[in-house]
């Protein structure tokens, strides 16, 4: 059993993970599926998404397009990946198609922002998705502004996370020390690199299990480059804040 891995499942105050937090001022989070729960069901559409543009691009049924679907996942790391390898398709158009979804289930979320906002340091989004895709659904969380900037698929010349690249890249253009940082992400593969970097990382996986992904792709794994585990994300947050620092209380939003 991973020694260096707790799973906390309440919101109180957690010493340990107090510590360990304590020399970061570099705050970087995924997006889909770590920043809202799936009951939003914003993931699947997008998924869904994917899968129909494969049927009209190259003609075939849903059962088809969805193999064909996970194929490119499994190999290139993302569906678009595939498509610009051995089709080169336009990255532009299906990013726009893809992110074409209904956010009427995503309700806004003021204590993560307020928990976010408390963090102390740099806060950014690092992305497999399009900027406005993150923009969109960071929108209606109504957590946006507490981002400075968020790294997108088309930042990263289309190089997908797990890619060590693509950190490096992140890394460069914002001039970050990886030991000063934290990464917060829904799936284990995407911590390997930034742990290997000397960042802190935090598995987030869902309080119930999530009928539209993989049971792999939501579990809640112990290893190494696994540094903490949870399934509420403002509440592991909260105690995050320096001492004599605390977090605001979120007001109603209009």
């Amino acid at each position: 059993m991973n020694q260096n891995a707790s799973i906390p499942t309440t919101a109180t105050a957690l010493p340990p993970e107090q510590a360990a937090f304590g020399h970061v001022d570099h705050w970087i989070f995924d997006l889909d599926n770590t920043l809202y729960s799936h009951e939003a069901k914003v993931w699947p559409q997008v998924d869904e998404r994917i899968t129909l543009f494969l049927s009209e691009l190259f003609g075939l049924d849903g059962l088809s397009s969805r193999a064909l679907q996970k194929y490119y996942y499994q190999r290139y790391g993302t569906t678009l990946k595939g498509l610009m390898e051995e089709h080169g398709i336009d990255p532009d158009h299906f990013l726009a198609f893809a992110h074409e979804i209904d956010l009427s289930l995503l309700d806004p979320n003021p204590d993560l922002g307020a928990a976010i906002a408390a963090l102390p340091g740099r806060k950014l989004i690092l992305t497999n998705g399009s900027r406005g895709h993150a923009e969109n659904v960071a929108g209606k969380l109504g957590i946006l502004e507490h981002f400075e900037d968020i790294f997108d698929i088309v930042a990263a010349g289309f190089l997908p996370k797990p890619e060590r690249a693509t950190y490096e890249m992140f890394l460069a253009k914002h001039a970050i020390d990886p030991a000063r940082a934290a990464m917060f992400e829904d799936i284990e593969k995407n911590l390997l690199v930034p742990s290997a970097l000397g960042m802190k990382t935090v598995l987030i996986v869902p309080r119930t299990p999530d009928p539209f992904r993989e049971a792999w792709e939501q579990a809640a794994v112990e290893a190494g480059h696994v540094h903490f585990v949870t399934d509420d994300l403002t509440g592991f947050l909260k105690p995050l804040t320096r001492p004599g620092e605390t977090v605001p209380v979120a007001g109603p939003q209009a």
